[in-house]
C-alpha cells in the first residue's frame, strides 16, 4: 500500500522544538565547557534549543501525541512502513564544510527518514539493498521488536 501521511508533515515541524530542546537539556553543561570542541553546525543546532520555552516543548508533545495517535491507527493494519533509509546520496563532503546552506539542507534531507521512524515512535529495521548507500528500512510500531526481527530476516532473503 502506498499513500500519504499528513500527520508525519505535521510532526516534522516539530523536530525542532523537540529535539532541540531536549538535546540542549540534556547536554548544555558539556557543550557550554567546551564549545571549541563541538562541530559549529552542530554547535549552533544543540544551542538553538535554548530558545524554545517551556510551554512550546510540552505543547509540541502534547501535539506529538495526539499525531502519533492517528498515524497508529493509519498504519495500524500495515506489517510495516517501508522507506529508504536515506532520502538522498552522500553529499559532497568539500561543499559541507564550506557552504552553511548546503549543510543544513543536505542534513535535514539525510536524517528525514530515519526522524519520522523517532518522531512516529516506531521501531526501525535498516537492511542493505546491495546498492551502495542505498539502505531500506521498516518501521513497525513501538516495542515490536521481536516481529520487525522476523520480517527483517524474510526481507534479507530477498534482496541477496
Amino acid at each position: 500500500t502506498e499513500g500519504e501521511a499528513p500527520e508525519v508533515s505535521e510532526a516534522l515541524e516539530l523536530s525542532a522544538v523537540l529535539f532541540t530542546t531536549e538535546a540542549y537539556a540534556q547536554w548544555h553543561r558539556e557543550i557550554e565547557a567546551a564549545p571549541d570542541k563541538v562541530f559549529g553546525e552542530i554547535l549552533e543546532r544543540f544551542r538553538a534549543g535554548a530558545t524554545f520555552s517551556g510551554v512550546e516543548f510540552v505543547e509540541g508533545w502534547m501535539k506529538l501525541r495526539r499525531l502519533r495517535a492517528a498515524y497508529d491507527a493509519r498504519v495500524a493494519g500495515m506489517d510495516a512502513v517501508i522507506m529508504p533509509t536515506s532520502q538522498i546520496l552522500p553529499p559532497d563532503l568539500k561543499r559541507l564544510a564550506t557552504d552553511h546552506e548546503y549543510y543544513v539542507d543536505v542534513n535535514l534531507h539525510a536524517l528525514r527518514n530515519t526522524r519520522i521512524a523517532n518522531l512516529m515512535g516506531g521501531t526501525a529495521l535498516t537492511l542493505p539493498t546491495g546498492v551502495p548507500s542505498c539502505g531500506i528500512m521498516f518501521v513497525s510500531p513501538p516495542m515490536s521488536e521481536e516481529r520487525l526481527l522476523r520480517l527483517g530476516a524474510a526481507a534479507e532473503k530477498v534482496l541477496k
